[in-house]
């Protein structure tokens, strides 16, 4: 960790309340899938609903409420929005019916649209810019983690006790969450160019939201940058959703690979996100570019040995799994780091909130896709189909990586600030 952020106490608190949140996140999704799922023998479109009802609040509101984030206070929003996160988890100990349970999951997650951007626009107010790469690598570092520890802690609790007493866990996490980011400062970096009470009363929300669009549009890195997460990401989840259907192809594994996969996709990008964080001189594209190839590669490798039938597969399971996090982390980090650098802090929200509902819709479709290509044409040539995308995405981004290269417009110089009322 860089020095600066070392001694940045509005950023380590932060990361300590993402951490805890994270955590919580997890034990709860774990917690209900085994509630509905298991006792209640839900149909597989009825758990399906259950992440859908989570994403899809994301996928529509993130432009809005990255709107939302700019125009009030971002650590009020996002204590707002843990505590009432909260009371909604808590109402899952008596819930009694699938109604009840989407009805929380639709408002958890129309809150969860509203916190990300609004902790991404938090981040911009702590951080001095020339460690901004550094703190977004470490934030990928804290979610790969608890991707990893999340699901672990809330299968040994469900076993040990029950999915209620997850729940009131993860109630507690939110809280602590929330009281954490009390602790907050108002903002290191308070300058700003142009942004005062009186601009804010001047403009309607409306206008608000037109000038987050203008300015995306404007500026071609994040069009193209975004453009390439969008799709390689869409792309990834065709044959993400269905590596268990590729395990069982296998005719010899173990029960435990899937497991041991999800692991060690987690432990590689950790390990690209402390890379990132000790080496911050690199041009976010062409890492990007390389990511997606990486994933390619990774996932097609997958299939041809799955074809094959190849014993051992919890090496190479594991191996191409370890690959395949280490390049989504190549894809992923530089290109929010770099966002976070270059976009001026009062339309950071609106900026993350675009890109937050382009991200979640793609995890939405991508599955939906992905099943119905595994049932038409199999698991396998879904594999290599989804690879042999990824690496002529890559190419083609490498042929054109000219004529979109990153051009500056005259928004572009970051100015580390609040948000134009915002006041603690």
């Amino acid at each position: 960790m860089q020095k600066g952020l070392k001694k940045n106490r509005g950023y380590l608190t932060l990361m300590v309340s993402q951490a805890i949140s994270s955590i919580g996140d997890w034990l709860s999704v774990i917690a209900i899938i085994t509630l509905v799922g298991l006792k209640w023998n839900a149909s597989p479109m009825e758990v399906s609903f259950i992440i859908l009802c989570l994403a899809v609040p994301m996928a529509i509101l993130g432009p809005v409420a990255g709107t939302l984030a700019d125009r009030f206070n971002r650590k009020t929003l996002m204590v707002f929005s843990d505590f009432v996160r909260a009371c909604l988890i808590f109402v899952l100990t008596v819930a009694d019916s699938l109604f009840v349970i989407y009805a929380c999951l639709l408002a958890i997650g129309t809150f969860s649209a509203l916190f990300i951007p609004a902790k991404n626009g938090k981040l911009k107010e702590l951080v001095h810019e020339d460690d901004m790469k550094s703190a977004m690598s470490i934030t990928s570092m804290i979610d790969s983690s608890t991707k990893i520890i999340g699901p672990l802690l809330s299968g040994i609790l469900v076993a040990a006790f029950s999915a209620s007493t997850v729940f009131y866990i993860d109630s507690i996490t939110f809280i602590l969450s929330g009281l954490f980011i009390l602790m907050l400062p108002h903002s290191t970096y308070t300058e700003r160019e142009g942004c005062n009470g009186d601009n804010r009363q001047s403009s309607s929300f409306k206008e608000d939201f037109l000038t987050g669009v203008s300015y995306i549009k404007s500026n071609h890195f994040i069009l193209m940058g975004l453009f390439l997460l969008g799709i390689s990401l869409l792309i990834l989840q065709l044959s993400d959703s269905q590596i268990i259907v590729l395990l069982r192809e296998l005719t010899s594994v173990s029960p435990d690979l899937f497991g041991y996969l999800v692991t060690s996709a987690g432990v590689g990008m950790f390990i690209s996100g402390w890379i990132l964080a000790k080496k911050t001189n690199y041009k976010p594209y062409p890492l990007m570019l390389a990511g997606v190839c990486g994933i390619g590669t990774s996932f097609g490798m997958m299939g041809v040995l799955t074809h094959l039938d190849l014993g051992f597969s919890i090496l190479w399971g594991c191996g191409f799994g370890l690959t395949a996090g280490f390049s989504a982390g190549l894809t992923f980090v530089p290109f929010q780091a770099s966002i976070q650098v270059d976009t001026p802090v009062h339309l950071t929200g609106r900026v993350f909130g675009v890109i937050n509902s382009v991200t979640t819709t793609a995890t939405i479709v991508g599955p939906l896709l992905g099943g119905w290509l595994s049932m038409t044409i199999g698991v396998i040539p879904t594999f290599i189909t989804t690879a042999a995308l990824l690496i002529i995405l890559a190419l083609v981004g490498y042929l054109t990586r000219n004529k979109f290269a990153r051009r500056k417009v005259d928004v572009t110089e970051s100015k580390q600030g609040a948000p134009k009322e915002a006041t603690s």
